[in-house]
């Protein structure tokens, strides 16, 4: 076997174990785990996640998206509860502490602390039968019978296991708290997310000038003006009305079949009904609109009113495409 061929082989098997791991954890999903993320919905506080090592890191990831989704919650390191930090957790709170053996000896002085406050304590780790796991008032039961690492050392299934435990907890309180996409963008709001839930035409219209002829402009004046706006297309207007399009393409085309520019309009070269977009709608309908008719852009409108220009490099720089 070749190096390139150890390296796949190795990777192959440590997705293989991950996923045999995962797999199995559904199985564990029971009325504990359901009673666990009841007692988080009906809280007032917040959800306080800690752990040590990589556990710690999870916690943090779970945190992230807890938040994300609605969930408000905060990180607090295991060791620096033990040394001042525990008076992050207030009287309402929720605290999740996250353990692969449960027995670690930064667990097993901060647990009897928390108990002390009486705030709900659920524990994620792989050992039920652990210091953590006897003492906390909800176990979820992220259980792994082997890490990927070959030495069976460093966390790796073990962590994939709590990081998807976090995620079911985040999700089911998500359904029933009946998170929507409008919920999620205001959670989202710089992202390119954020982006396709919030972001809207009108957004994109407003950063370009409007390019426009009238049906009698000549030629010239329409190269000027589509020269001018640089969008590579200009809307045929008549009061206040969209009645056509002309795009630097429709010029070329033009003037390959024209030996003379003399007595030509905007209307005679300009195609008619062409593909529009009220400026209300949302910014990624412009982006299907734009990929089903293969164009690079597309006519705005308000209330019927011409009102700009959405380019695809628009959606390109925004993250939506």
């Amino acid at each position: 076997m070749n190096i390139l061929q150890q390296i796949i082989a190795s990777a192959q098997k440590t997705i293989a174990i991950e996923q045999e791991a995962i797999a199995h954890l559904h199985t564990l999903i029971d009325e504990e785990f359901a009673q666990a993320v009841e007692v988080i919905y009906n809280s007032v506080g917040r959800v306080i996640i800690t752990g040590i090592g990589k556990s710690a890191i999870i916690a943090q990831k779970i945190v992230a998206t807890l938040n994300s989704t609605g969930t408000p919650a905060i990180f607090m390191h295991a060791a620096d509860a033990i040394h001042g930090d525990l008076g992050t957790v207030q009287k309402d709170d929720v605290v999740i502490c996250i353990s692969k053996s449960g027995n670690t000896p930064e667990i097993k002085v901060l647990v009897p602390l928390i108990k002390k406050t009486n705030n709900p304590l659920i524990a994620i780790t792989s050992n039920k039968d652990s210091f953590l796991g006897t003492q906390a008032n909800f176990v979820l039961h992220a259980q792994v019978s082997v890490e990927a690492c070959p030495n069976n050392l460093a966390p790796t299934t073990s962590t994939t296991a709590q990081l998807v435990v976090g995620d079911a907890v985040a999700v089911a309180l998500l359904d029933l708290k009946g998170f929507s996409d409008k919920d999620f963008a205001k959670y989202h709001p710089g992202g390119a997310l954020g982006k396709k839930l919030y972001l809207r035409v009108s957004d994109l219209t407003q950063i370009h000038e409007k390019p426009s002829v009238s049906p009698e402009a000549s030629i010239k004046e329409v190269i000027v003006e589509i020269s001018a706006k640089r969008l590579g297309v200009t809307a045929v207007v008549e009061d206040q009305k969209i009645i056509g399009i002309i795009t630097d393409g429709d010029l070329r085309r033009m003037l390959s079949k024209n030996d003379t520019l003399e007595g030509l309009t905007a209307k005679d070269i300009m195609s008619a009904s062409p593909k529009t977009i009220d400026n209300d709608a949302m910014a990624v309908t412009a982006k299907r609109i734009l990929e089903e008719n293969g164009i690079s852009q597309l006519l705005a409108t308000h209330q019927g009113v011409y009102s700009g220009v959405v380019h695809i490099h628009d959606l390109i720089k925004e993250g939506i495409i």
